[in-house]
């Protein structure tokens, strides 16, 4: 049984058909990409398998559980953990606060101990703390805990979103264009960070713009067009696919051309 199931995924919005019946899985350890071009509906995929929309039609499966249309707070408690396209770091707060933030919303404790500052409570900041400078030595951000997060480059808040993820325990994880933004250096970065949590077992789903990173470090590949699936299997194959180059790869290959 896969990690993560997605079966006949499908939604429409005002009769207009934004993703009609998608199917593929995740195995643990395995990084599967979502490609296609602007409008495909890998966004509006992503946004029905983590919980922010309710899909018109399919399931979504989670450790063989039905999971479908679950609010992103219960997903998270199951194991899926999600960044988005858009930054959502809190500017104003340190790299550890930030990291941290993950922490606390996966082991919340009673309010009152908190508002006393009961030992428990102080227990478990504590191990929020380390938990936290750990996941930043990971990224390759310790050096910067103590630094406010809005001085940081685009790249390394993209890591710091990435670790604030995974201070969630995922099993699952969800990367929406995690390279958006980032110069060579700061996407090879990101291209490593990801491999790395792959190879430590967490299943990775990951929607990105960046070709040459799709292709270097995808297990298996997802096409969409126009909402359809029109191509899945390894690189090398989805490269050579012609309706994949039609649809994607050849209007990639034009511009850069132009």
């Amino acid at each position: 049984m896969s990690l993560l199931q997605i079966e006949r995924l499908g939604i429409a919005f005002g009769g207009l058909r934004a993703v009609h019946d998608v199917s593929f899985s995740v195995e643990p350890g395995e990084i599967v990409s979502v490609i296609g071009p602007n409008g495909a509906g890998k966004t509006t995929l992503f946004n029905m398998i983590s919980g922010v929309y309710r899909p018109g039609s399919g399931r979504v499966r989670l450790k063989g559980e039905d999971v479908t249309g679950m609010e992103p707070y219960l997903l998270a408690a199951r194991g899926m953990s999600r960044t988005f396209q858009n930054l959502q770091i809190f500017q104003n707060m340190t790299v550890l606060e930030n990291a941290m933030a993950g922490f606390h919303l996966r082991e919340r404790g009673p309010v009152l101990a908190d508002l006393l500052n009961l030992p428990s409570s102080r227990r478990r900041s504590r191990m929020a703390e380390e938990g936290a400078r750990e996941l930043l030595a990971r990224v390759g951000l310790d050096r910067a805990a103590d630094r406010e997060a809005g001085n940081l480059s685009y790249g390394s808040l993209k890591r710091l979103e990435i670790a604030r993820a995974l201070a969630m325990n995922p099993a699952v994880l969800l990367l929406d264009e995690p390279a958006a933004g980032c110069n060579a250096v700061e996407t090879e970065e990101i291209d490593h960070l990801i491999a790395e949590v792959a190879k430590s077992g967490v299943a990775i789903l990951l929607v990105e713009h960046d070709m040459k990173m799709v292709m270097r470090i995808s297990n298996h590949i997802v096409v969409l067009d126009h909402g359809e699936k029109i191509a899945e299997g390894p690189p090398e194959q989805v490269s050579r696919n012609p309706a994949v180059i039609a649809a994607y790869l050849g209007t990639e290959a034009a511009d850069a051309d132009s």
